[in-house]
């Protein structure tokens, strides 16, 4: 699978849809294509059902936490020194990261292709932390990308269930997050009083 070939291709076919490709410098060479937010589920639906090689089957979907890093490196620039202008090094600050990512790994049953990896980014960590489902395009992404709500904080818009899979709903963090610190037992334990409380209050056992 050509990855340039197949930008080329979405770029073609959906107007105004921005790619990326990601290199992975690994042994596996599994580079990637992170596709822009607004057109997402266009990009989803066009690979499944009208690409060259038709990606109809989504085996796995994971989160990334990205939190912000803070580099500095070494640049060149031109300054005046006594009148004469020369090239000296300085220290330059690059901020990265900063955001939460969706991995899926999709499969072309026919044609025996794939994986092709699929990414999305978040526009921040806090309040800018949503992305499209594309749980309506591959429904195996359902439970996939309830856990990672539930474990990164991503909320999915469009999913048709977005609730917590592994903890309770009072549950306050995200124990996926590399920040992540153990909670305080009294705190957890009324969180998980709350919840058996609203349990009961149901009548579910």
């Amino acid at each position: 699978m050509n990855l340039e070939l197949l930008k080329v291709e979405l770029e073609r076919n959906i107007p105004g849809a921005a790619l990326e490709i990601i290199p992975n410098g690994s042994p596996s060479g599994q580079h990637s294509l992170l596709i822009d937010n607004a057109h997402a589920p266009a990009i989803a639906l066009y690979l499944r059902d009208r690409a060259s090689i038709r990606f109809d089957h989504c085996s796995n979907v994971t989160g990334v936490d990205w939190p912000l890093k803070t580099t500095t490196a070494k640049v060149k620039v031109k300054r005046l020194i006594e009148g004469v202008e020369k090239e000296v090094e300085e220290l330059e600050t690059i901020e990265s990261g900063n955001y939460l990512e969706a991995v899926y790994h999709l499969f072309s049953t026919t044609e025996r292709v794939g994986p092709l990896v699929l990414r999305m980014r978040t526009q921040d960590r806090a309040d800018n932390n949503r992305l499209p489902s594309l749980t309506p395009i591959w429904r195996a992404a359902e439970f996939q990308e309830r856990e990672i709500f539930d474990l990164y904080g991503i909320h999915f818009d469009g999913h048709p269930d977005l609730r917590r899979l592994l903890m309770w709903d009072e549950y306050i963090d995200h124990p996926m997050r590399r920040d992540y610190h153990n909670p305080d037992p009294e705190e957890e334990a009324a969180s998980l009083d709350a919840f058996m409380a609203r349990r009961a209050a149901q009548g579910v056992a």
